[in-house]
């Protein structure tokens, strides 16, 4: 008898997570490893949010608390997306979990069906399939290639849309390649989804406070208040406010799947630490000035990358309007030899290759379900990347 079920045997462990370990391996082996696989902002946690925790600690705040969520932290998070989305909700709409990831995976477990499909617009975040597969429900991928700006059209949502889908998964700005959907192209892809009252949309947002040059940041229930009553908008404090490791991700949508996902996660996890939640409360409530200031230096390294990489014979870049990741292509490198006589057949290849040869650890698209393009994370130093570009530099020019 088989010990581990069949439904996990098909399921890969985090690309990204096991990556980011081996990079971890390799630097406490003594190796000079340049990391740049985890999506982690290197700022630590603002003061006023550390200082939050303590005093929750210090006030006894370390009891069980409701499932999912305190009574203040929802009514933070309703206030959060009344005053920046103009999006009402009350606080049976909202919902809080260990992570936005628990989040995302409560609301697939707790509709799916065998059979039910779910959109998923590739280049994607690496456990929305897994996710689904999990959930008893079928990926169905749409490809957004670089010359549509990594993002879906309508067209293309259009014609993916069968009597069999449930879900439709929108993440903006995108993780892998920090494209992000104006009000323009989410009224597009609104107009369509309005015609197709069955399919539910899931928008991650959990990049909002994190774009560029301007960008205008929209979410889809904004842009289309009609289809507030069948979306799940997803954010999180771990991105913008610098708290991935406090685990706290958050959602508002209708109540009844709010309460489903509350009684999926009473049987799980139970809820979020009640010293994150404090934290997180101070998060949405506290001072944001600070968003702006490491905007600024995601800018500068932005700049920098996407001007070097351009650089490189061979690779192409695409300008990310947010996030912290570029998205390098790499085909222009196919069919060349390392110096060990490895032949470069496709991106696996060639970051194995930066990888084995240069230590520098990055990962390769075809985990976003983007083969040819590789993701970089920029939420480091100036410096670092300064010398990863130097070894990616390298690593090309060494190729016959």
């Amino acid at each position: 008898m088989a010990f581990i079920s069949d439904l996990l045997k098909n399921i890969k462990p985090s690309p990204t997570l096991a990556i980011t370990a081996k990079a971890n391996e390799l630097k406490a082996a003594g190796k000079n490893i340049i990391g740049l696989a985890a999506g982690e902002p290197d700022f630590e946690t603002p003061e006023n949010i550390r200082i939050a925790a303590k005093k929750a600690i210090d006030g006894g705040q370390t009891r069980y608390t409701a499932v999912d969520g305190t009574a203040e932290l929802k009514k933070a998070i309703v206030d959060k997306f009344k005053r920046e989305n103009g999006i009402e909700y009350t606080t049976a709409n909202v919902t809080a979990g260990t992570g936005g990831k628990q989040v995302l995976y409560n609301a697939l477990m707790a509709t799916l069906n065998k059979g039910d499909e779910v959109i998923i617009p590739a280049p994607y975040w690496v456990s929305y399939p897994d996710m689904v597969e999990l959930g008893g429900g079928t990926p169905v991928f749409i490809q957004c290639g670089e010359e549509n700006g990594f993002k879906v059209k309508a067209e293309q949502l259009k014609k993916a849309i069968t009597p069999k889908t449930k879900w439709l998964i929108l993440n903006s700005p995108s993780n892998p390649t920090g494209a992000a959907y104006t009000k323009d192209e989410l009224k597009a892809l609104s107009d369509v989804l309005l015609e197709n009252p069955h399919v539910y949309i899931m928008s991650d947002d959990i990049y909002e406070h994190v774009n560029y040059d301007g960008f205008k940041f929209y979410t889809i229930v904004q842009v289309e208040p009609k289809l507030k009553d069948r979306t799940l908008t997803v954010n999180g404090v771990s991105k913008a406010y610098c708290m991935t490791g406090w685990r706290l991700g958050y959602a508002a949508g209708p109540v009844e799947l709010i309460k489903a996902m509350s009684i999926l996660q009473s049987q799980s996890t139970s809820n979020p630490s009640s010293i994150t939640q404090a934290a997180a409360v101070e998060a949405l409530n506290g001072p944001q000035d600070f968003i702006p200031k490491h905007n600024e230096a995601f800018v500068r390294r932005r700049n920098l990358l996407v001007a070097g990489l351009r650089k490189i014979p061979g690779l192409t870049c695409y300008n990310p309007e947010g996030a912290f990741y570029v998205f390098p292509g790499c085909k222009g490198v196919y069919g060349k030899k390392t110096p060990a006589g490895k032949v470069i057949n496709n991106d696996n290849d060639f970051a194995a290759y930066l990888l084995e040869d240069y230590l520098l650890a990055v990962v390769p698209g075809v985990a976003f379900g983007a083969p040819d393009f590789f993701r970089i994370s920029y939420a480091t130093s100036d410096e670092i990347l300064v010398k990863a570009l130097e070894r990616i530099g390298e690593a090309v020019s060494k190729l016959i």
